[in-house]
């Protein structure tokens, strides 16, 4: 029997992961998108944290230049850690050891703290992504309007699991799949994003569409927000450099639903209670005994 580092027995990972709890959809039909081979972990199946790899790209004195320019509009170079990591982002298409060591090196940090926030925020991605990065949404809201399965529709379609990349990764029609928490459109739910632009109420058979559009190198137009560019436009757009593209940050991205309430409120002249002038004091605190 092979022993653990522990002392115990170890734990067998050629044995059948179980299934975990199918669930319906609001198509009538059982999932199971997250459990076992189609998604998230089970006990038996844990993710493997990608190690961080390199392309050979050279960080050249133009990206030097942005970088600087970004650092230039905080008051602390740290501050910059995040756009400047999409920076690099929008270079290789994914963080790769160089960009994190460019990153520490640009902000005077740690590369170890430059890490923290690469391995904390999943828009950073530690594996070379797709021409384009479709994102499900598979909370609450959206998994029991159909987002789970809008996602193993995809999957089966695509035959990658999450975030994973069809095709060679930046290349023309190959898109990076995963499923994602909360992308605030519950008013729209289920919905997918294509590069961080929204496509609403959705159904398995419109995403796959889309899907198959964007492989045919098609951009099809979101239903709000800017047109499609690709994942690393998009990145680059993230680290504040539009490319004479500034008109997409007026592109429409609110709709009568989101505004209802505002609308309502201002119908009727609702408005909040002011703050007072003076807060009201703390209550005494007791004693601690």
């Amino acid at each position: 029997m092979t022993m653990s580092a522990t002392g115990g027995p170890a734990e067998d990972r050629s044995a059948p992961s179980p299934r975990g709890l199918a669930g319906r959809t609001a198509y009538g039909t059982t999932t199971t998108a997250f459990y076992g081979e189609a998604g998230r972990p089970t006990p038996n199946e844990r993710w493997v944290v990608p190690e961080y790899s390199n392309t050979g790209r050279r960080f050249d004195e133009t990206v030097r230049d942005r970088a600087r320019a970004i650092i230039a509009r905080y008051p602390e170079p740290r501050s910059a850690v995040m756009p400047l990591l999409h920076l690099c982002q929008s270079m290789e298409g994914f963080i790769s050891a160089d960009g994190v060591t460019f990153c520490a090196e640009m902000l005077d940090m740690s590369e170890a703290e430059v890490d923290g926030v690469v391995t904390f925020y999943t828009m950073y991605k530690r594996k070379p992504c797709g021409e384009h990065l479709v994102s499900v949404c598979t909370n609450t809201v959206c998994a029991a309007l159909g987002g789970d399965q809008i996602y193993q529709t995809l999957r089966e379609h695509l035959g990658v699991g999450q975030e994973e990349t069809a095709g060679e990764p930046g290349t023309p029609g190959s898109l990076t799949l995963e499923h994602v928490e909360c992308l605030a459109c519950c008013d729209f739910g289920p919905v997918l994003t294509v590069d961080y632009e929204m496509f609403d109420n959705q159904t398995p058979q419109a995403a796959l569409e889309l899907v198959q559009a964007l492989q045919r190198g098609e951009r099809p137009t979101p239903t709000r927000g800017a047109p499609l560019t690709d994942f690393k436009d998009a990145e680059l757009q993230l680290a504040g450099f539009f490319e004479d593209r500034e008109d997409d940050v007026d592109a429409p991205s609110a709709a009568p639903q989101t505004l209802r309430g505002a609308q309502l409120a201002a119908d009727r002249g609702w408005r909040a209670p002011a703050m007072p002038e003076q807060p009201p004091a703390f209550p005494d605190l007791p004693d601690k005994k």
